[in-house]
């Protein structure tokens, strides 16, 4: 057999040995046909009705905490500003003077 095939061929019968043990096994007990009763939930309506319950509760809670942890709400980001805005800062650090300031406010109100 060539050397490529060789861990194809022992790969293949890996797979298959557990199959061929469990075929082998002996017949499920009839004592425990179904486990001790319906689905292990001791033959009560409760666990078909909490079980999807409980996982739709597991998976709201992972939201929420990933939009908690995530990144921030679009309310959470800075003010954007207006050229207006721009223009009242400039003037109050003096980099414009009241006549400068006045004409571009004029300009920008057109």
């Amino acid at each position: 057999m060539p050397k490529t095939l060789l861990p194809l061929a022992l790969g293949g019968a890996a797979t298959l040995l557990p199959g061929l043990a469990w075929a082998q096994a002996p017949a499920v007990s009839p004592d425990y046909a179904f486990g001790p009763s319906m689905m292990w939930w001791g033959g009560g309506w409760y666990g078909m009705v909490l079980g999807p319950l409980v996982m739709i509760l597991a998976i709201v809670a992972v939201i929420v905490l990933t939009r908690w942890l995530g990144a921030p709400s679009p309310s959470h980001y800075p003010h954007v500003q207006t050229p207006l805005d721009i223009l009242k800062a400039r003037f109050a650090r003096g980099e414009i003077d009241k006549q400068e300031y006045e004409e571009r406010r004029r300009m920008l109100g057109e």
